[in-house]
């Protein structure tokens, strides 16, 4: 308790400038924090929703068994997988195969049974309409991310500034005084480790979490890049006449 008092009242006592600088790291560790609990929810309902899809999209002993009527039916329960990317990819695969098939696309989202009649660029297309929400739900996962890049690289900077700011004012203290006791400044050190305490602070959990979600984007990444070339060699079987 005397030691949290000692450090509330040198943040209390604490110059203008050094205020200035902890306030700064405090509001940008509670934006980190809000932003790492946002994603950590994003992320792992992405994930868990992803599965889920693969297992209504893949069901079970049918892997060779594609019909227009089983796309129906898998486009039909993408409603329960909203926040799912690569749900989202085969929506934009799908709707593209039934605008080929000459289908009012996703209003009926109904694919003439049989093979389509070769188009033109057709699997062109489809490539491309999955590779453009691919890209969509990329930047969805990436989004807010910068910040905790930016509050892990510039944090320790903003707290050293503070740091540097109070060994200032010590050595004005000094020169005033003529006098280098720890009385005289103790207090302006103490302030300025503060502020780098707080800079990293901010900084650690900031860098730590960019770090694991670029890694969980990248894992997002392949298995999107994955789904779509699945798709790809299943329409070109199945639905596209050689």
């Amino acid at each position: 308790m005397p030691m949290q008092q000692n450090v509330w009242q040198l943040v209390a006592e604490a110059s203008l400038v050094v205020k200035f600088v902890m306030s700064v790291l405090m509001i940008m560790s509670v934006i980190s924090w809000f932003i790492i609990g946002a994603k950590f929810k994003q992320f792992g309902t992405a994930g868990r929703l992803s599965r889920q899809f693969q297992k209504v999209f893949w069901g079970r002993g049918q892997r060779s068994s594609w019909d227009a009527t089983r796309l129906e039916s898998i486009y039909g329960q993408l409603g329960s997988f909203r926040l799912s990317p690569i749900a989202k990819i085969f929506h934009a695969g799908y709707v593209e195969l039934a605008r080929i098939a000459g289908d009012s696309g996703p209003k009926s989202g109904s694919i003439p049974p049989g093979s389509i009649p070769p188009v033109g660029g057709g699997l062109d297309n489809i490539d491309r309409a999955m590779s453009r929400a691919q890209n969509k739900e990329l930047q969805q996962l990436e989004n807010q991310l910068s910040f905790l890049a930016t509050t892990g690289s510039t944090a320790p900077f903003i707290g050293l500034f503070g740091t540097v700011w109070g060994i200032m004012n010590s050595f004005i203290a000094i020169r005033a005084q003529g006098n280098a006791s720890l009385d005289v400044v103790g207090g302006d050190i103490a302030e300025a480790l503060i502020a780098t305490a707080l800079g990293l602070a901010a900084a650690i959990p900031a860098v730590m979490a960019y770090n694991y979600f670029l890694r969980r984007i990248q894992l997002f990444e392949g298995d999107m890049g994955g789904f779509s070339s699945d798709f790809l060699n299943i329409v070109r079987r199945h639905f596209l006449a050689s």
